[in-house]
This record gives C-alpha cells, structure tokens and sequence, in this order.
C-alpha cells in the first residue's frame, strides 16, 4: 500500500492495520468516522434502519477494499462516498424515477428574501423530508454532500441539465414547504 501524504502519520499505520484484519483498528475506524457516514446515508435514504444497515454494509466493503485506498482523499471522505454510493443503490432498487429532460435550460434561481425570522433545523428537515425521492436526494448530494451538478449526473445517472432542473425545483418545493410550515406555526 503506498499512501499519499493526505493523512496523518497515526491515520496510516490505523489504515495499515485494518488492511492486516486487525479488528480493533477496524472498530477504531469504526468509531472515528460510522456517524457521518450514518447521517449520509440517512440524508438520501431517509429510513433509520436502512442507514444503519448501509452504513455496516460500506464498512464491510470498505474493510474488503481498503488495500485499493490511495491516500488520495481523506479516509473519511473516501468511506463517505462508498456510503453514498450504496445509498443510492439502495434508492435505485425503489425504482426512483429521475426526469429525464436533456435539453432544459436553467431555471433562474428566484430568491425572494425573507423578513428575519428564525427556523428550527427541526422544521428544515421536515420540510426537507417532504420532498419527493428524486428532489431530496439531489438537493442532499448537492448542499449538504458537497456535489457538484456533474458528480451528480454521473453518480445518478442522468444529465447535468436534469440534475440542475431537478436542485432548482427541489429548492423551490423546498421554500413553499417553509413558508407553509412557518403560516402553521404563526396561527
């Protein structure tokens, strides 16, 4: 294994070790990085017990494949995006439905600016629960996985002109949820 110098001195020998099938090194891997590779997955998945069973199955192949890891990326990065990829797997076998539209011009972002008001996260991730399957996942890949529109067509499999209609939409549904919510609250 010839890692580059991303990671730390500890970080390596910890990778090292895992690759020899040294379970603590493993389960220390394990702990330094199963919640944000949980919370990704829950993110597109939106099922407790089907992000937790993701998150185990990308360790196990993460452990499988780990004498293929390079050092190019942080180690968490690299273990997030397998989480990632096994998320979408996961949503591929519910058959969702990306719109295909190839020649869709981009929709201008309207931004209409809100008085101060303050929203909870609580009330953010309600909203965003909210959106359909094909909307959610391209907003999470997006905003809170830090994908670019071309990463997104490629992981999902559609055109960057889709994955951009499909974020603006999804941020304009997104919106009208929050100002519904905010009415609601306000009554």
């Amino acid at each position: 294994m010839m890692l580059k110098t991303i990671g730390t001195n500890k970080q390596e020998k910890l990778i090292g070790q895992c690759i020899k099938g040294n379970r603590k090194a493993q389960f220390e891997l394990y702990k330094q990085h199963s919640k944000t590779l949980y919370n990704a997955s829950l993110r597109i998945v939106q099922d407790t017990q089907e992000a937790e069973d993701i998150m185990q199955e990308a360790f196990l192949t993460a452990f499988e494949k780990l004498d293929t890891y390079q050092g190019e990326v942080p180690i968490g990065a690299w273990l997030r995006r397998i989480a990632v990829n096994r998320s979408l797997d996961a949503l591929r076998k519910r058959k969702l439905d990306f719109e295909v539209q190839d020649e869709i011009k981009d929709e201008p972002e309207e931004y209409e600016p809100e008085p101060n008001v303050n929203i909870d996260i609580k009330t953010i991730k309600k909203c965003v629960d909210q959106l359909p399957d094909n909307y959610r996942t391209v907003l999470t890949l997006y905003l809170l996985e830090g994908y670019d529109h071309e990463e997104i067509s490629t992981i999902l499999k559609i055109s960057n002109s889709t994955s951009r209609s499909q974020y603006a939409r999804a941020r304009k549904k997104l919106q009208t949820f929050i100002r519904e919510e905010l009415a609601q609250t306000a009554i």
